[in-house]
């Protein structure tokens, strides 16, 4: 994408320029391993799609290993086979972006991997009418049967409820189970769907929906969690509590 620049010095080129030149100059050298560290950062949004694609096509025409440093978590999920999530130096998981996204092992992965990120509400744990339900102040969750047995030695204490924005369902009934009621502060409509951020008393909540769905500012609407896919947290260590997880 630079055919129309080789007429130019160097300190005629942009940033980004300067960074596509960069790489096909690592290219050419025919390595063994690459290492990028950021290397679409100063790229416009667009180009970087496309630059995305194009080192995703090199790797495999060029089955060479690609160490790749990047904080923007969508370039991770795109292109990796393996991520390796750091945080202060340490880290925290490794695995394939699916398995990730599916199984963070703690708070900090299951808030980078994922856009929007994931949703965390503070809830204390309670025995109600013989089930274990997370009381958000605003609203009671009934976890799953498997949740409830793990959630027990924290009864009477605070822990974190995470949920994606895109496993929040809208639903009409305010009286249906697991009812998450909250109120529409901003709408961020972005054709294909469109983003809610939502507020209960005293938490907020990002939930993506249909653009179908039409809600006017102040609203109060009802959605309801997908349990199976919801995430409990620790308070004190952060760490996944109701699934097994580790470094795949």
């Amino acid at each position: 994408g630079i055919e129309n620049l080789l007429d130019r010095k160097p300190k005629a080129l942009s940033g980004g320029q300067r960074q596509r030149v960069a790489v096909g100059r690592a290219i050419v050298r025919n390595p063994k391993v690459f290492l990028f560290d950021e290397p679409l950062s100063n790229l416009d949004a667009k180009l970087r799609v496309q630059m995305r694609a194009e080192l995703s096509d090199l790797h495999m025409r060029l089955n060479a290993t690609m160490i790749y440093v990047t904080h923007d978590q969508v370039e991770a999920m795109t292109m990796a086979s393996k991520i390796v999530v750091m945080k202060d130096g340490k880290v925290q998981q490794i695995g394939s972006p699916l398995y990730l996204y599916n199984h963070p092992i703690n708070k900090f992965v299951a808030g980078f991997i994922g856009s929007p990120p994931m949703n965390f509400l503070s809830v204390k744990i309670i025995e109600k009418g013989g089930q274990i339900v997370a009381d958000e102040g605003s609203f009671e969750i009934v976890p799953t049967s498997d949740q409830q047995k793990i959630l027990k030695a924290y009864l009477n204490k605070e822990v974190y409820f995470g949920i994606r924005p895109e496993d929040l369902e809208y639903i009409k009934s305010p009286s249906a189970k697991n009812n998450m009621q909250m109120k529409v502060m901003v709408k961020e409509p972005l054709g294909a769907e469109t983003h809610l951020i939502m507020s209960t008393k005293t938490q907020q909540a990002i939930v993506r929906c249909s653009p179908d769905l039409v809600f006017q500012i102040g609203e109060v609407v009802n959605f309801q969690p997908l349990m199976e896919k919801a995430k409990f947290f620790d308070k004190e260590t952060e760490l996944s509590i109701c699934d097994d997880v580790k470094s795949e």
